[in-house]
């Protein structure tokens, strides 16, 4: 059977995007992903935030835009985590990232525990928001809820820094079987695709230049 997990809200989307360049690419790792210019300077823009919510190093001026900003969670009252790794298992219990049985894996950019109202922050460095999905944010609540039982209330945003723009939901804890629901429902899906092998093309205008699966019948360089 082909391993479909630990699974993340990432994995997930890359399924639902396209099954055969999921196949390919994260089940039989045929394509390991090139890092790019813009991959780097998320890596660093996301230290440099870590560094100095952490440890109150200061920021580098070619991140001051994002200063004020951080200022502000800084001066939030609660414990503060930063780059946290949540491991959920199968009976959706909280474990480590790295745990024999995790089933699912998410990180928190930053976590603020205030009490009974925890906030969660995830950075994203992309030009524009415009395709922002709060499903990352549904699952980073949910892991929340198991890791940090006290907590009642997750108010989480996608902060897209280069736009200055801030997606943002609020969850409470009672609404965590929907929630569930919804998310079992779209892993159900993939585990399936794996039991019976069978992994569809999904046709879009990102086959001809932006996929790598040459196998495909669809990839751009096959047309």
């Amino acid at each position: 059977m082909n391993k479909v997990a630990p699974w993340s809200f990432s994995r997930i989307k890359a399924f639902e995007q396209c099954p055969k360049q999921f196949y390919h690419e994260k089940i039989l790792k045929l394509y390991p992903v090139q890092e790019t210019e813009a991959m780097r300077y998320g890596t660093d823009f996301h230290k440099a935030c870590e560094d100095f919510i952490g440890e109150g190093k200061p920021i580098p001026e070619k991140y001051s835009f994002i200063q004020a900003i951080l200022d502000r969670f800084a001066a939030m009252e609660g414990d503060k985590i930063c780059e946290l790794k949540m491991g959920l298992t199968a009976d959706l219990e909280a474990c480590t990232f790295f745990a024999d049985d995790v089933w699912f894996r998410g990180i928190a950019d930053l976590l603020i525990v205030n009490n009974e109202t925890a906030t969660v922050v995830d950075y994203k460095t992309g030009k524009s928001s415009k395709y922002a999905d709060k499903g990352q944010l549904e699952l980073m609540a949910l892991a929340v809820f198991k890791h940090f039982p006290k907590v009642k209330k997750v108010k989480a945003g996608l902060l897209f820094v280069v736009c200055n723009d801030l997606v943002k939901d609020t969850y409470q804890v009672e609404n965590s079987p929907a929630l569930w629901e919804k998310w079992l429902g779209k892993y159900a899906r993939m585990e399936k695709a794996a039991e019976n092998d069978v992994w569809n093309a999904h046709p879009s205008g990102l086959c001809r230049r932006h996929c790598n699966v040459v196998e495909c019948a669809h990839n751009g360089r096959n047309v």
